[in-house]
């Protein structure tokens, strides 16, 4: 199989993951251009990235790339999707696709006229720690899941990970909770750590989820500190009929009913030697639950997981199976949007409705 070629809408942080991913797996990945429309912007940022970079789109498509990568700030996508579509050039965009339940439903509509060949850029079902979670689920050795407490991730990609891990699919639910705020104390952030003892306040989010099958998720988040934080963990207890996921720890009954308890043993490559870096394996025991589809490359964990959207969307591009369909990414900002109107109501109870993306039953 060639290389992946790919071009690239954008020039924030997110979109320079793109940019390091081709340039750490060269053999399987090439970024074709980047679209900066200001001259002056692009012409510094192709300096400082060592990328070729163009204004226009004509120029930007003028490479073949297989599909193009949507990452741009937010409040602007929704109507540049638009355009792509209308000119039926495949996208894997970022999220999330829109900001308010009237541009997600434009974007639904939009979709079942020009029918494009469009991904959302959802990544964390394929970060390593998530496959594994997810695999534990797959493969049965829990049971049933019946509710889920998770405190690692914000808005939508919170609601992407419950809806997957309780298989509920487009159903709709009650939710009820409140946004609180409290102090903490700067520890880590985008450039580095921090060491000067600043303080912010920082929300932090209560939501219960229950859904039309009797499920029940407790989203809990305090963003932004639980991303960059060294005194804000992440949290995630799955529960089914046969144990538990307790973060890093898996009790379970075997089919004799004899508790066992085991720890997820992550294997990275190079610790304590002289082997370059890299993420390979998470384990359960004497099972894989996860291997990294890039051995030796020097990746951190998101980044392992946006190249292993990339690799899916040119498959999916070629008429493979869908990545993260649109009408899930839909969905999940929907619901993302209400759980913001349910913490407004202060634990008043606010119940989903149908949408237009829904599949029919």
């Amino acid at each position: 199989m060639g290389r992946i070629r790919y071009a690239l809408i954008g020039s924030g942080w997110r979109a320079e993951f793109y940019i390091r991913i081709a340039k750490m797996i060269p053999e399987r990945f090439e970024l074709t251009a980047v679209l900066v429309r200001d001259p002056v912007k692009g012409a510094a940022f192709a300096e400082k990235f060592q990328v070729k970079v163009v204004n226009t789109l004509d120029e930007l498509m003028a490479d073949e790339p297989a599909f193009v990568v949507l990452s741009i700030k937010r409040g602007t996508v929704t109507d540049y999707l638009l355009r792509l579509f209308e000119r039926d050039i495949p996208v894997l965009a970022e999220t999330p696709p829109g900001e308010d339940v009237e541009s997600l439903r434009r974007l639904w509509a939009a979709y079942e006229k020009y029918q494009p060949k469009v991904q959302v850029a959802e990544q964390y079902f394929v970060q390593p720690l998530y496959a594994a979670w997810y695999k534990v689920i797959e493969d049965g050795i829990i049971g049933r899941v019946e509710n889920i407490s998770l405190s690692a991730l914000h808005g939508y990609h919170g609601i992407s990970m419950i809806r997957r891990m309780l298989g509920t699919g487009f159903q709709n639910c009650t939710m009820y909770g409140k946004r609180y705020h409290f102090e903490v104390t700067e520890t880590y952030g985008r450039e580095g750590m921090s060491f000067d003892g600043e303080k912010f306040v920082c929300p932090r989010d209560r939501v219960t989820l229950e859904f039309e099958n009797g499920t029940v998720a407790y989203f809990d988040f305090s963003d932004p500190a639980q991303y960059h934080s060294f005194i804000r963990t992440r949290q995630l207890n799955i529960q089914g009929v046969w144990g538990e996921i307790d973060d890093l720890t898996i009790r379970y009954l075997t089919r004799d009913n004899v508790p066992v308890t085991q720890t997820l043993n992550r294997i990275d490559l190079g610790v304590y030697g002289n082997q370059e870096w890299s993420h390979y394996a998470l384990m359960l025991g004497e099972r894989f639950l996860y291997k990294t589809p890039f051995v030796n490359a020097r990746l951190n964990d998101d980044e392992i997981a946006v190249a292993d959207l990339l690799a899916r969307m040119a498959d999916y591009v070629a008429g493979g199976e869908e990545v993260y369909p649109l009408r899930d990414a839909l969905q999940d900002m929907y619901l993302c949007l209400e759980m913001e109107r349910a913490m407004a109501a202060g634990y008043a109870p606010v119940t989903t409705e149908t949408q237009p993306w829904c599949p029919a039953n």
